[in-house]
């Protein structure tokens, strides 16, 4: 019988069967959630692929998991955790949120699956702080329990964005009209560049040309469009000030880690921008976080590996 791990995101859903014993992901495979009308029907489609059945399921997935209904936030799956397991015959099912999944892939990164971004060396055993701009903004932290890593998740994502520069705060004002209240995720998301380049737009009365995160981002990227260069400068600016926050809310000494797919595609732009500069900007701490490093994540399915983590940790 096997076990199968599972990445769920609001835009792609990742599955693969983990081998207990080594650890080894394969049989991988990848679905948009857009392809399916429930969670269930894209697992029975990967399920029907496997040469046997399965055993044991791991589910991270993004959105808050808390008794036995889970509802996805920035996608319409929604499903019962026990009709899950009844529907499969599973032995176990375990549904953790993706960050904490993505989370405990981080002890396990080498040196070729995450890139550093200023900083000095890790304290070893030290607190992590991970968090990702996706679909929509993941956080999760990771604490040191004798021989294995704890996750810490939350929904930090959704904490109240804080300019810190007068360019920010004008954004802001726009955003607020537009939302109400403006968490951080309307900022460092896919959407969240739309809407910046859009309240920038507004602001210098330069018309609308994009419509999709990757043509902003692309024609940043490319030098085509001053617009869209001050909407990456301004994310990466953000992304800065909210990892530092997260690095001294909890003494992260161990370093703040980036996943998510947004960062990645634009690495050069990114290591150039003023991240660093954000990110210790915290007056009397400032000399302490220029210590603390920053990473990129690069490994091609964290969520995938830190389910597979979770998974045998619990059957151990």
């Amino acid at each position: 019988m096997l076990s199968v791990v599972v990445d769920v995101g609001g835009t792609n859903i990742r599955l693969g069967v983990l081998n207990l014993s080594n650890g080894e992901i394969d049989q991988v495979k990848e679905y948009l959630c857009s392809e399916f009308t429930t969670l269930e029907n894209a697992i029975e489609q990967y399920f029907v692929t496997l040469p046997a059945s399965v055993a044991h399921l791991c589910i991270g997935i993004a959105c808050p998991v808390e008794g036995d209904e889970v509802k996805m936030v920035n996608f319409h799956w929604q499903f019962s955790q026990a009709a899950l397991k009844n529907k499969f015959a599973l032995k176990s099912l375990y549904v953790i949120n993706d960050y904490t999944a993505i989370s405990l892939a981080v002890p396990f990164l080498d040196e070729t699956q995450q890139i550093k971004v200023g900083g000095g060396s890790i304290v070893d055993n030290a607190m992590k702080a991970v968090f990702g701009p996706g679909t929509g903004l993941g956080v999760s932290h990771l604490i040191k329990q004798d021989d294995k890593w704890i996750s810490l998740d939350g929904e930090g994502g959704h904490i109240s964005f804080a300019p810190n520069n007068r360019q920010q705060a004008e954004v802001l004002l726009i955003l607020q009209e537009q939302f109400g209240h403006v968490s951080t995720e309307r900022l460092l998301s896919g959407q969240g560049i739309v809407n910046i380049y859009q309240a920038l737009c507004k602001l210098k009365e330069q018309p609308v040309q994009y419509d999709e995160a990757a043509q902003i981002t692309t024609a940043a990227v490319n030098n085509e469009c001053e617009m869209a260069e001050q909407t990456l400068n301004l994310f990466c600016q953000a992304m800065g000030s909210f990892a530092g926050n997260l690095v001294l809310n909890l003494d992260c000494r161990g370093g703040v880690y980036i996943a998510g797919g947004i960062v990645p595609r634009f690495l050069e732009f990114f290591e150039n921008s003023e991240f660093r500069q954000y990110f210790e900007a915290k007056g009397r701490l400032q000399e302490y976080l220029s210590h603390i490093p920053a990473y990129v994540i690069t490994h091609k399915n964290p969520g995938l590996l830190g389910a597979a983590v979770y998974l045998r940790q619990e059957l151990s």
